[in-house]
C-alpha cells in the first residue's frame, strides 16, 4: 500500500474511532408516552425513568455513577399536547417513599457538594510531609448539570426532558410527585402529577 493511503487509512481509522468514542456520550431521552412509569392528565404526559445500575448510567453519565455516590437521578420527559403554553417556572419534583416521607430535588449546581471535598493523600517521609494528588470528584463532572432540566417554557406540540437529583435509595414503591405547573397565559395553576415508580427502572 502507497505510503499516502497508508497514512490516509490511519487518518480515517482514528476519526472513526474518535466519532465511535463520542456516540457512547450521546443520550437522548424517548417521547414521555414511551416510559412504562408515566401519567396523561389534560393533554399533557409525563413520563419518568430512574437510573441505579451502572448500564443504565452509562449514557447519560458515563463511567461515573451519581447513584455510587448516594444520589438518585430521576430523567422527567414531559409532553405538551394541549393546546396552551406550560409555565415550568415554579415547577416543583418531590420523591415520595412508601411511609410518606417527602424528598425534595437537590438542585444539580450543588450535587457536587453533597459528599464534601475530598482531602489528599498526606504521605511522611525522610524530608517532611508531602501531599499526594487529590481525588477528582465523581459528582463534579460536566454531565451532573448539562443533563438537568432546565426548561422554564413548554409551548404547545413541544417536549422538554432532564434529570432531577435526590439525596435518597431507590425503592419501587415510592412516587414522584410534580406540581406547580401553570398556563402560561393566565397564571392558574393545571394540575399536579403522581407517578408510581413501581416501574420506573429501565
Amino acid at each position: 500500500m502507497p505510503f499516502v493511503f497508508k497514512r490516509l487509512f490511519l487518518f480515517l481509522s482514528i476519526a472513526a474511532a474518535f466519532a465511535a468514542d463520542k456516540e457512547s456520550e450521546k443520550f437522548e431521552a424517548r417521547p414521555a408516552a414511551e416510559y412504562k412509569a408515566r401519567q396523561t392528565i389534560s393533554k399533557v404526559t409525563i413520563g419518568t425513568q430512574v437510573f441505579v445500575s451502572d448500564e443504565e448510567a452509562r449514557a447519560p453519565f458515563g463511567k461515573n455513577n451519581p447513584y455510587k455516590y448516594g444520589v438518585l437521578p430521576v430523567l422527567v420527559v414531559i409532553q405538551n399536547d394541549g393546546p396552551q403554553a406550560i409555565s415550568l417556572e415554579r415547577m416543583k419534583v418531590e420523591y415520595v417513599t412508601a411511609d410518606h416521607n417527602r424528598i425534595y430535588a437537590t438542585p444539580a449546581k450543588d450535587v457536587r457538594f453533597i459528599n464534601g471535598g475530598q482531602l489528599p493523600n498526606v504521605t511522611v517521609g525522610p524530608t517532611g510531609p508531602k501531599l499526594g494528588k487529590q481525588k477528582k470528584n465523581p459528582l463534579a463532572e460536566w454531565e451532573i448539570e448539562g443533563r438537568a432540566f432546565a426548561a422554564k417554557m413548554l409551548p404547545p406540540g413541544q417536549s422538554a426532558s432532564g434529570f432531577f437529583y435526590f439525596q435518597t435509595g431507590f425503592m419501587r414503591s415510592s412516587t414522584l410527585v410534580v406540581n406547580g405547573l401553570k398556563d402560561a397565559k393566565s397564571g392558574e395553576d393545571l394540575f399536579f402529577f403522581e407517578i408510581p415508580l413501581t416501574e420506573a427502572l429501565k
